[in-house]
């Protein structure tokens, strides 16, 4: 009762198609194509622009109380 047979998806695709016609959903597939490639050019570029880096340990150490016994 919970999941969809595949004659229940193939019944809603003919509902859609005849709402909506192949026009339509030829144009709506293709914005979402063109805004997935966009998301993922998107975090590519993101991820060129800031390398990872390494964390300074030179700068960390320096500001820690020296510890001299004597």
């Amino acid at each position: 009762m919970g999941s969809f047979s595949p004659v229940h998806w193939v019944i809603v695709l003919i509902i859609v198609l005849l709402l909506f016609g192949p026009g339509r959903l030829a144009g709506v597939g293709k914005g979402l194509g063109e805004g997935i490639r966009s998301f993922k050019k998107g975090l590519n570029e993101d991820a060129d622009e800031h390398p990872p880096t390494a964390p300074k340990v030179a700068e960390e150490t320096k500001h820690l109380p020296e510890n001299r016994s004597g």
